[in-house]
């Protein structure tokens, strides 16, 4: 399907504006999910390890199953998968207050909420991509800070409600909030296609495709019929005595017009049934030919070196980058911080510091002079650094700094959109995204619950936030590898097939 320009304004910041609250309502409570994870660690009783899977699962689940959400985006358009999902989230968010057991969440809050999560995150970031062109970093940027604000709002909300009403209330009432995600779906207007249409093929181009249509469906409509007409013995039988032209057979069917009345219905149904599997044929080779296009484009996607890079990449940042905002509230409590000393709860630090960084990040991808993809390198390094560094905070206040830095850096995920549009061009975005968020979602649902066994273990997060710093250093250093000796053929688009312009010049010289 062919598009419009990018309008780069207009409705586009209609979209924005709902694709912002959207990220906020759907993603508040998964990524202020610390808030419930030690309400759920007293509940329930289990281990940090088993019960970091809750808010894994619902930060990862989304991300695993990206492909079929950018199938169903790409099938469906933004507005209906959109309201579909804002149902699953809230009906996931409400079904997890009945929960009687930590297995029950992984069904209802992790893969429920997650899946819905998922949905609505991919198809914010791809109608955002279709509306702007030139603004597309600082549009990105700022429907981002949509769960970032999400998370600092969510973090303090669901302590105030879980005080006056219980776990229980707090996830009904949080589910009931996402509702909203309905009327923002409804808003989503989808770009129109192009009124131009497409160049049409000359009358001696056009010739042989007609030709190879026509003589395909006709080959395939007879040898339909042939078949069908060799499980009618006794109607050829017919068929044959009227061509040989007997003359008590004619008179016979004159003398019995329902007999021929007969004969034409089976003629006309194995007409019928010949088109139907006729069309049945062409359906399942156009869908193989659909299946054979995607596996054959995603082996060109890594055949690009920086998109092989950032798939380790963000595989790796998501391990060691994800679970500060699910465990911080419980470091601090391992840190023997007091509740007193808590002027404001480390997950909202992180989550206000995240719309900040995206905010700017998106801004400084829009400048020509800045290159993207070594300011997302940057931004890995830096926070695998800070990673290292927390086991030596023993104080909120050293706490609170390095939530505030690893929050601003995690603002590199509304540069990530960008940085993939550059790599493979905005045709193949969504294929490519899709690919991508499928390693984010695994890290991520691998995360927490890794550095939660690291602390079963050992009784302390110091080796597992080391663990985290290297995982995140390492990805950035194997991205900053893959892009060095040359940035510039990574912004051009993959190689498309050359456009075959002699066949063209036989046709002009004739």
């Amino acid at each position: 399907m062919e598009f419009k320009k990018s309008p780069d304004g207009g409705w586009g910041w209609v979209i924005v504006l709902v694709s912002f609250f959207t990220q906020f309502l759907c993603y508040g409570s998964p990524l202020a999910v610390g808030v419930l994870y030690i309400e759920w660690l007293d509940t329930f009783g289990e281990g940090k390890g088993k019960t970091a899977w809750v808010g894994s699962l619902a930060s990862g689940v989304g991300l695993l199953a990206s492909p079929v959400c950018s199938f169903c985006v790409s099938s469906f358009g933004a507005r209906p998968v959109t309201i579909f999902s804002g149902f699953m989230v809230a009906g996931g968010l409400m079904l997890s207050s009945f929960a009687p057991n930590i297995y029950f969440l992984f069904l209802s809050y992790g893969i429920v909420v997650g899946l819905g999560c998922g949905l609505l995150y991919t198809a914010t970031v791809t109608i955002t991509c279709q509306y702007f062109d030139s603004h597309r970093g600082l549009a990105l940027g700022l429907i981002s800070t949509g769960s970032s604000v999400g998370l600092f709002i969510y973090a303090a909300l669901q302590r105030l409600l879980i005080e006056f009403y219980g776990l229980d209330g707090c996830l009904l009432i949080v589910g009931a909030l996402a509702l909203n995600i309905l009327a923002c779906g409804s808003l989503m207007r989808p770009l129109q296609s192009s009124d131009c249409p497409l160049p049409e093929k000359t009358a001696l181009e056009s010739v042989p495709d007609r030709y190879s249509i026509y003589s395909e469906k006709e080959k395939d409509l007879e040898e339909n019929t042939n078949i069908l007409g060799k499980s009618h013995g006794a109607e050829e039988t017919c068929k044959g005595t009227l061509a040989s032209g007997g003359r008590k057979q004619e008179s016979l069917l004159h003398k019995n017009p329902t007999t021929v009345a007969h004969a034409k219905e089976a003629e006309t149904y194995k007409k019928k049934v010949a088109e139907q599997t006729y069309f049945c044929k062409q359906l399942a080779k156009r869908k193989w030919q659909v299946y054979k296009n995607y596996c054959g484009e995603t082996v060109a996607l890594f055949k690009n070196k920086v998109f092989s890079a950032l798939f380790i990449a963000i595989f790796l940042f998501d391990i060691g980058g994800f679970p500060p905002s699910l465990l911080m509230e419980d470091v601090a409590r391992s840190s023997n911080v007091k509740e007193e000393e808590l002027i404001m709860p480390l997950i909202s630090i992180i989550g206000i510091m995240t719309a900040v960084g995206k905010l700017l990040l998106g801004i400084l991808a829009d400048f020509k002079w800045i290159n993207t993809l070594y300011l997302y390198v940057a931004t890995l390094i830096v926070m695998g650094l800070a990673l290292c560094a927390i086991p030596f905070a023993e104080s909120y206040v050293t706490l609170a700094i390095l939530s505030g830095i690893l929050g601003f850096l995690t603002g590199n995920w509304s540069i990530f959109p960008y940085v993939t549009t550059k790599t493979v061009g905005i045709e193949k975005l969504a294929h490519a995204y899709g690919i991508l968020m499928f390693f984010a979602g695994l890290g991520n649902s691998l995360g927490p619950p890794i550095v939660g066994w690291f602390y079963d273990w050992t009784q302390t997060y110091d080796t597992a936030f080391y663990f985290s710093g290297c995982c995140v250093l390492l990805g950035g250093f194997v991205l900053l590898l893959a892009a060095l000796p040359s940035w510039d053929t990574c912004n051009k688009l993959l190689p498309r097939p050359a456009p075959a312009t002699f066949l063209y010049k036989v046709p002009s010289n004739v």
